[in-house]
């Protein structure tokens, strides 16, 4: 196991498991969020595959979002925009595959990870499964994964996830329709999970695939709507009130 985390497919009856690992907290590097897209990419081109499941390993965090030890390296707009590229090369596999993707939540969420679990197509959480965009309080902004956390919840409950910088709890997110169900635990959530997996591997391929491109209609321009978000982030990155804050949160959880 390195630092840049794991990730892998398993091809069961119709079902691929795509679950990434990361030691910090299933934090995402550049490189991890780049292999998911390449393993979402794969599942949505194999014929074997009738629908994903899109999980992390452990008990704790679901995702704790981009990669901080990347985030601090940050010299230039260039390596600032490459950064934030990541979450949008896997929302966008997720978006363009054909394939229905179900996420599995077993804890909490942050920053890209709420990204990631408002671009699947059906979202199951424990119900310990709080979600923070934590973004604000860094300087910076939910600009990348804004677009598909709007789309899940709508514009009105997203500006006040992104204004507070703050936890909500599981409840808060399936009351906003970013959860579709919640679970009393893991076992429960496992259960769910595979139930509805099943369910959907034994459904029509083509009108899943018709399906989902109709969820999606309306996010045609997102390839240069999130390219130019995550150029904007690159820049904004860099300017003193951001390098202070980001700088004063190191300090505190060094």
């Amino acid at each position: 196991m390195t630092d840049t985390g794991k990730a892998w497919i398993d091809v069961q009856n119709g079902i691929g498991s795509v679950t990434f690992m990361h030691p910090k907290s299933n934090s995402l590097p550049g490189a991890l969020l780049r292999r998911i897209a390449d393993l979402i990419d794969e599942c949505g081109a194999d014929n074997r595959v009738k629908v994903i499941v899109l999980r992390s390993e452990g008990e704790k965090a679901f995702c704790a979002g981009a990669s901080f030890a990347e985030l601090t390296a940050i010299k230039d707009p260039a390596m600032g925009k490459a950064f934030f590229m990541g979450f949008a090369v896997l929302i966008l596999a997720m978006k363009r595959c054909p394939k229905l993707i179900i996420a599995r939540v077993q804890g909490k969420a942050v920053g890209g990870g709420v990204g990631v679990a408002s671009a699947a197509d059906y979202t199951l959480a424990v119900n310990r499964a709080s979600i923070k965009l934590s973004e604000l309080a860094l300087g910076l902004g939910p600009f990348v994964v804004g677009p598909a956390v709007a789309r899940k919840i709508g514009a009105g409950p997203f500006s006040a996830l992104a204004a507070d910088a703050d936890w909500r709890d599981a409840a808060w997110a399936e009351r906003h329709g970013l959860y579709a169900q919640l679970f009393e635990d893991i076992p429960a959530l496992d259960r769910g999970v595979d139930a509805l997996a099943h369910r959907l591997a034994g459904y029509n391929p083509e009108a899943m695939a018709i399906l989902k491109q109709a969820a999606w209609e309306g996010t045609e321009n997102w390839d240069s709507l999130l390219e130019e978000r995550a150029e904007t982030s690159g820049r904004l990155v860099l300017s003193p009130f951001t390098s202070n804050a980001i700088a004063a949160f190191a300090n505190r959880v060094g």
